[in-house]
């Protein structure tokens, strides 16, 4: 089985009330089949930094343990706890090492949990783009290959005349921390 371009997307939140509103939209999303939800955290920081992580789907806790969450792995969170997040991390480096496969190191690793503010939450998303499998596969018979990805600021789409700048305001303010 062929498997989409992944994303992880960390999103901040000043209030952890998420009402209901993003699991639906990622409902929506799953529906359509041109993206897949591989998983889909809540986590919730403390003023003093303490952690707390939700599962952001149906699954109850238990379920949630039971399959393993894919983000938890990436970013070492455990569900199961701290137990949790060093078996996820052992396994992953164990399979790894015995496909050959080079996993990044510390520079480049991403400090998902660091990032979050302290007295905030974020909903983290593990995202599988299906729709870009067939793009992807005629770049690679092509000989191409991915150096890069990036989301693009709106305001860098006025200075290309894409965009004009009260809409790149009005998305900028969507997508910045109002703090």
């Amino acid at each position: 089985m062929a498997v989409g371009p992944v994303q992880l997307i960390s999103l901040g939140f000043q209030d952890a009330d998420f009402h209901g509103e993003i699991i639906a939209e990622l409902e929506r999303l799953h529906q359509t089949d041109q993206i897949r939800v591989i998983d889909a955290l809540a986590v919730y920081k403390s003023a003093d930094g303490v952690v707390e992580v939700e599962q952001l789907s149906n699954l109850t806790t238990d379920q949630a343990i039971e399959v393993g969450s894919k983000i938890a792995a990436l970013v070492g969170l455990g569900i199961a706890g701290e137990q949790g997040a060093q078996d996820a991390a052992l396994a992953g480096a164990e399979a790894a090492a015995t496909e050959g496969v080079k996993v990044f190191d510390e520079k480049d690793a991403w400090d998902v949990v660091g990032e979050i503010p302290p007295g905030s939450a974020a909903a983290l998303l593990l995202l599988e783009h299906h729709w870009a499998v067939p793009l992807r596969d005629a770049i690679a018979r092509a000989g191409g290959f991915r150096i890069g990805d990036a989301f693009i600021n709106p305001f860098d789409l006025v200075s290309i005349g894409m965009l004009a700048a009260e809409d790149a305001e009005d998305l900028s303010r969507l997508e910045q921390n109002p703090a």
